[in-house]
């Protein structure tokens, strides 16, 4: 997809209400500091539409984004972060599930896993919990240029086991910094679109 146009066009808090889009909705999960930002805006080609942060924890709200107003990416809450009040993770998996439960043109659920490393608690919870709600979500594991190519194999499979995945559940390696996966990423999303 040529990108024309992207926009951070809702910010939603705890209580806010969320909007009721009429086109197809990409979601993006994963723990903080796993790169879903970079992610975002290498998907968009943009530097910085998506604040990326070297302070975890740092998306607090659901963040759509309208991209050639026909397709949105929404930016979920990054879990996993320590320093985060109970209080206030119980408040962000509320508004996750609302969120989960209450759009109906959610399409696909992304999460995103760091590949040089086995999939924490954390992102066992969300993988099940995203399929609980009803999706079977589409697997990226960032960070691809942190690793050597002959660790790559190894690594999914650690992924892949440690998630529990099914075998035609889909997983895409992917780096903010070569671009690579972005590609496969931007195939899936238009095979999404046009099914």
């Amino acid at each position: 997809m040529i990108i024309k146009k992207a926009e951070l066009e809702t910010v939603c808090g705890v209580t806010s209400r969320l909007p009721e889009n009429d086109q197809p909705e990409f979601a993006f999960a994963g723990k903080s500091n796993v790169g879903k930002s970079s992610l975002i805006n290498a998907l968009m080609n943009r530097k910085s539409l998506a604040r990326t942060s070297s302070q975890p924890g740092k998306t607090q709200t659901i963040n759509f984004y309208h991209i050639n107003d026909q397709v949105y990416f929404v930016d979920l809450p990054g879990y996993g972060y320590t320093k985060i009040a109970v209080e206030v993770k119980a408040s962000w998996g509320r508004m996750i599930e609302r969120y989960l439960h209450g759009s109906s043109v959610l399409k696909c659920v992304f999460l995103l896993v760091d590949i040089r490393h086995e999939p924490s608690d954390n992102d066992k919870t969300m993988y099940k919990w995203i399929i609980h709600n009803g999706f079977r979500p589409v697997i990226i594991a960032t960070k691809l240029d942190k690793i050597n190519r002959s660790q790559l194999q190894k690594q999914v499979k650690l992924l892949r086991q440690g998630l529990g995945m099914a075998e035609d559940d889909v997983l895409i390696p992917f780096s903010a910094v070569t671009k690579q996966g972005r590609e496969e990423i931007w195939n899936l999303i238009e095979e999404t679109l046009n099914s």
